[in-house]
Formats: C-alpha cells, structure tokens, sequence
C-alpha cells in the first residue's frame, strides 16, 4: 500500500499518578500505561495490536479516538490532530472513526430496540429525514447479515453474533474511515468468532474502512491483517506482516506468543514458558522492561533500553539480540 496514511501515531504516551501505599499521605508514583508508541494505518488496511493483558493495549485505543487526552505525543488522523482538548473539533472527527466494544451485550442499551440504538448515530448528527436514516439502518442489517425483523427485538433477544453484527452496523451507520476494534470476538462462541471476523473482512473490501484490531488471539491476528504490532508493558516490541512474524519471530516476547499458539504444524516444538510476570509499569525495570523474563538476556539488555530499528524487509525489533532463537540457544547451552 503506498497512499499516505490516514491515521499516524507519533511518540504516544499516557501517564496516570498513582498511590504506591494505602493512605491519604502515601507518595505517588508514575504508571506508564503507555509509553512512546508510533505507528500508521493507511485507508483499507488493518493493523493488529496484540500482547498480554495489561500490555496497554485498550489504553492505545482510547488514545488513538480522543476518549482519553496523551500525556505527550500526538495522533494525526486524515491530515489533523485528534484534538481530544477540543470538544467541537473532535466531535467532527469522530465520525469519521468509531469503537466496535469487546461486549456487544455491554455496549447495548438493553432497554431500546437494537434498530433504534443503531440509528442513534444519524440522529445524533442530524443526518437524513427519518425515512431515510431508517432505510440507512435497514441496509446496513442487510449488509451485516442481520434480519430486518430484527430491527425491533431487543439486545437479550438476540444471540451474541446478532449483538456484535447490531454494534458493526451503529459503528458503520456514519460511514467511518477507521474502526478501532477492541478485543470484538472474544466474548463469542468460537463457532461465532469466525462468522464475526468473515464479516469484517467482507465489509472492509466493500467499504474500503481501516482497522486497528486488538486481540490477544495471535491465529485471529493473523487472520485479519495486513500488519502486526506486538506490545509488552506499553511499548510495541516488534513490528511486520503477520506471515513473517509468526513465522520468524525475532524478539523473544514474540517468540514466547507464538509458541503457545496452538497448530497442527506445531507438534514437536518447543513451548517456551516465561517465568514470572511482567513487572508493574509502576516500577518498569532499567535497560530492556522484558529483560527479567528474557533467557536471552545480557549485561547490556539489563542496563540500555533497545530502541525500534528496521530488522529486515517492513519489520522492525526493539532487542538487543533481535533474531536470536531462544530454542536454538537453550540447545546450545
């Protein structure tokens, strides 16, 4: 893809201040929710965040839609700030970039008809007679696969799918450029989750939207895009095209995720378990934050933070041993 991005995140960083003891008096200390991440998405591409829970991923979402302001760094979205600090500004922009929720049953008013919930948006903007927002609503059923003698139910009587494909179609119904999908499957049956991510593949080739995916689910990852960004402790360790990565994985928290996925052509291999936790992004480690974890680990990941470089053809590695195969030097040890 070579047109300009629609969306650039630049140096992205959310700080919260924390207590570090119970207590009216107890000292504060910085949590880095976020720290210092970049990347683009161009029109019609997806981009999946994946890591742990707790990594920063959902953070980096609501930064990237102007839900929560950046402690530093700045997100450009079609040519212009995401101007979090600016309601009417980011009232505008948020048209054109809408949140599909983990939860459809969460993100549903369990009061209304999912046809009214759907139509809020048009409604909220003005947009169209009623007639018309309604036959917009209807078309977008038809689009998601949804029944229109459904457009009258309410959310506890549809199953889990129909949810999901009712909050596609709301997040749809203003023609967005962007979704920012936070972790849309995992609350469905596994024999759902592949009708979902069908279905968002098929309304991107159709509607030419792009999304940044967050999962955890690397096989689902993998799936649905164009490039990956794997993330540990706030900070994007590993950058590429889903194939190479999951193939080749070069940093040795990558290495660690894949192993777990489980496949057929796996059988043989290695699991690599880490030991420990990640550490609290209220006291990250000096030098590499994964270094406590990291069997390949030296005096120098212990002391200097490695910073993002290219690593090969449209990947990039934040690790001083970047490549090195932490079964391969288990074997040899």
């Amino acid at each position: 893809m070579t047109s300009a991005p629609l969306i650039s995140v630049s140096e992205l960083r959310r700080t919260y201040k924390v207590k570090t003891t119970g207590g009216w008096f107890s000292p504060t200390a910085e949590l880095k929710a976020v720290d210092g991440v970049s990347f683009d998405i161009r029109p019609g591409e997806t981009l999946g965040l994946v890591g742990e829970s707790g990594c920063g991923k959902s953070t980096t979402a609501k930064l990237v839609l102007g839900l929560i302001p950046a402690t530093s760094g700045k997100v450009v979205f079609e040519g212009k700030p995401v101007a979090a600090d600016s309601k009417r500004a980011w009232r505008e922009q948020r048209r054109r970039m809408q949140m599909v929720y983990q939860d459809p049953l969460g993100a549903l008013d369990r009061r209304l008809p999912v046809g009214t919930q759907a139509m809020e948006p048009l409604d909220i903007f003005g947009e169209g007679t009623k007639v018309e927002r309604r036959d917009r609503m209807l078309a977008l059923f038809d689009a998601v696969g949804l029944p229109r003698t459904s457009v009258d139910r309410y959310p506890h009587e549809l199953s889990g799918g129909q949810r999901q494909r009712v909050v596609l179609a709301r997040a749809l119904m203003l023609r967005p450029s962007l979704l920012v999908c936070d972790e849309p499957i995992s609350a469905l049956d596994v024999s759902i989750q592949a009708q979902v991510i069908n279905l968002l593949k098929d309304l991107q080739e159709q509607l030419g939207v792009a999304y940044l995916f967050i999962s955890h689910d690397l096989k689902v990852v993998r799936h649905v895009s164009h490039r990956v960004a794997v993330m540990y402790l706030g900070r994007i360790v590993e950058s590429g095209r889903p194939e190479e990565i999951m193939r080749a994985p070069a940093h040795p928290y990558s290495q660690a995720l894949i192993s777990a996925v489980p496949s057929p052509r796996a059988r043989g291999k290695e699991r690599i378990v880490l030991e420990g936790d990640p550490p609290s992004p209220v006291d990250i480690p000096k030098g590499c934050a994964f270094h406590p974890r990291c069997p390949l680990a030296t005096d120098r990941c212990r002391s200097e933070a490695p910073e993002l470089h290219p690593f090969g053809e449209q990947r990039h590695v934040a690790c001083h041993r970047a490549g090195v195969s932490i079964t391969s030097a288990r074997g040899a040890a």
